[in-house]
């Protein structure tokens, strides 16, 4: 009876081993799953990451990487040949000694033997050679311990915080690239107002350069309105127009920014006719 109790509790504990067997393979499963799933999503997070980082450099002018090419005329290395081994065979006989010398060489020979000498003695002043007290390592070196295995649940968390840490990092360069160059902070009207009003103020300083030349008899009155009228208004006009073109553009946004056309125009053709009113009033009144 007794052996028969302790049957059932030795089949019930295998059950119960098994059961657990299952349940951890099951576990084990799962967990590889999840890690699978993890590192999947985060390949697709990885590539989407290098394709924008691609767009962004070719948007400020540097090439998409690519997998490095071998240099034209220069073939791989060719492998190793064999090496080849020594000759087989007993080592050559030190001191000119070989066989059918008529003398026995090496600790066979014994003293007293007719034509056998004993091993030579070291004279004064020679060194003893020292045999070594333990064993030599071998020619590679003793191997360290190995390093402990990594984590996966780690490593993919660690990943991941580097991920959301390169996304962090791309939308603030993504911020950085829609702002142009040229008064980043500013909104594009105020942008455009501020070039357009600059490129006016140097045109009105250089109508007063050429009225005072004018004054002199450098330039007769028809060049003097002719350039006051149209010419200075246009060159200040197409200046402000390519500035805004140039420095004015974002990096990341595709086909022309607006420049304000009208806006310039108005800008340009009005400013340098008015200065110029406004400098023949203010030199009236401090006469």
């Amino acid at each position: 009876m007794s052996d028969f109790s302790e049957y059932a509790a030795l089949a019930r504990q295998l059950a119960e081993r098994r059961r657990a067997g299952e349940r951890g393979a099951a576990e084990e499963a799962e967990r590889r799953r999840d890690l699978h799933a993890a590192v999947d999503y985060l390949q697709h997070r990885l590539t989407a990451q290098g394709q924008r980082l691609d767009q962004l450099g070719q948007a400020i002018g540097i090439p998409a990487a690519g997998a490095p090419t071998p240099a034209p005329g220069n073939p791989p290395a060719a492998p190793p040949g064999p090496v080849a081994a020594p000759p087989a065979g007993p080592p050559a006989p030190v001191g000119g000694a070989g066989p059918g010398a008529g003398e026995s060489a090496g600790a066979a020979g014994a003293p007293g033997r007719p034509g056998v000498e004993a091993y030579p003695q070291v004279g004064v002043g020679e060194t003893r050679l020292a045999l070594p007290t333990g064993a030599a390592p071998a020619a590679g070196g003793v191997p360290g311990p190995r390093p402990a295995e990594a984590d996966p649940t780690t490593e993919l968390e660690l990943a991941r915080r580097y991920a959301d840490e390169s996304d962090r990092h791309g939308q603030q360069a993504e911020v950085l690239a829609r702002q142009p160059a040229l008064l980043p902070t500013w909104s594009p009207v105020a942008r455009a107002l501020a070039v357009y009003a600059a490129c006016a103020a140097a045109a009105a300083v250089l109508m007063v350069v050429m009225v005072l030349a004018s004054g002199v008899g450098l330039v007769d009155g028809f060049t003097l309105a002719a350039w006051i009228c149209a010419g200075l208004p246009a060159l200040s006009f197409f200046a402000g127009y390519l500035v805004l073109g140039r420095w004015g553009r974002p990096a990341v946004v595709a086909g022309t920014p607006p420049r304000y056309v009208h806006l310039g125009f108005l800008i340009c053709f009005v400013a340098v006719p008015v200065a110029y009113v406004a400098y023949l009033l203010l030199f009236r009144l401090l006469r």
